[in-house]
C-alpha cells in the first residue's frame, strides 16, 4: 500500500500558532497521512512552529519531517528532514545526527546522487500540472527511475485525486506526497 506524504504550506495553514495547530490536527483527523512535512520558507518563528508541528505529529502517530533545517530537526526530535534540491551536501551531514534523509529530485541524475549520498528516499517532481511548478514529466521519468535506484521514491507535484494516487502506485513507487489532496 502506498504511503501518503503531507506537506504543509502556510496559504492554508496560517501564521498564528494556535491556528496552526487545530488546522494542522483537524487535517490529520480528516485524512490518512503516514509522514508531514512541515514547510513555510517565511516564518520568522519557524522552530517555534517546527516544535508544535513535531509534538502534534507524534500526538497523532504521524511521522514528522522538518523541511531543510536538518540541525533544528535533530534538536527537536524529527524523525527527518526534507531538503531542497540545492542541498546534497548537506544529506552525509544530516545522516550523521540520524535523521531520516529525503531529498527534492527532479531528474534521474539527481536521484542516482542522493542515492549516492546516502539519502534515504526522494522526491521527484513534477510528476501532473502543480502551481508554478513547471511542466510536469508525467509518469513514463517516475517508472524509469523506479527500476534504477534502491532508495524510496515519493512521487510529488499536482497529486490531488484518488485516480492520480492509484497511477503512481501503479508506477511502484513508495509513497505520494501532496498539499492540496489533503486540504
Amino acid at each position: 500500500m502506498i504511503k501518503s506524504y503531507l506537506i504543509t504550506d502556510p496559504e492554508f495553514y496560517g501564521t498564528n500558532l494556535t491556528a496552526f495547530t487545530q488546522t494542522l490536527s483537524s487535517i490529520i483527523s480528516k485524512n490518512s497521512i503516514d509522514f508531514a512535512l512541515y514547510r513555510d520558507k517565511k516564518n520568522t518563528d519557524y522552530a517555534i512552529f517546527a516544535e508544535a508541528f513535531i509534538l502534534t505529529c507524534k500526538q497523532k502517530n504521524i511521522i514528522p519531517l522538518l523541511h531543510q533545517e536538518y540541525t533544528l530537526a535533530y534538536e527537536l526530535g524529527a524523525f527527518g528532514v526534507h531538503l531542497i534540491s540545492t542541498q546534497f551536501d548537506a544529506i552525509k551531514k544530516a545522516k550523521a545526527l540520524g535523521l531520516f534523509v529525503v531529498i527534492s529530485t527532479h531528474t534521474l541524475e539527481e536521484t542516482l546522487q542522493a542515492q549516492n549520498l546516502g539519502a534515504d528516499a526522494v522526491t521527484f517532481s513534477p510528476i501532473f500540472n502543480s502551481p508554478n511548478k513547471g511542466n510536469p514529466t508525467g509518469l513514463a521519468p517516475l517508472k524509469e527511475i523506479q527500476g534504477k535506484i534502491n532508495i524510496k521514491i515519493i512521487a510529488l507535484g499536482g497529486i490531488t485525486t484518488d485516480e492520480q494516487i492509484k497511477a503512481v502506485e501503479s508506477c511502484g513507487v513508495f509513497a505520494y506526497a501532496s498539499i492540496r489532496k489533503f486540504i
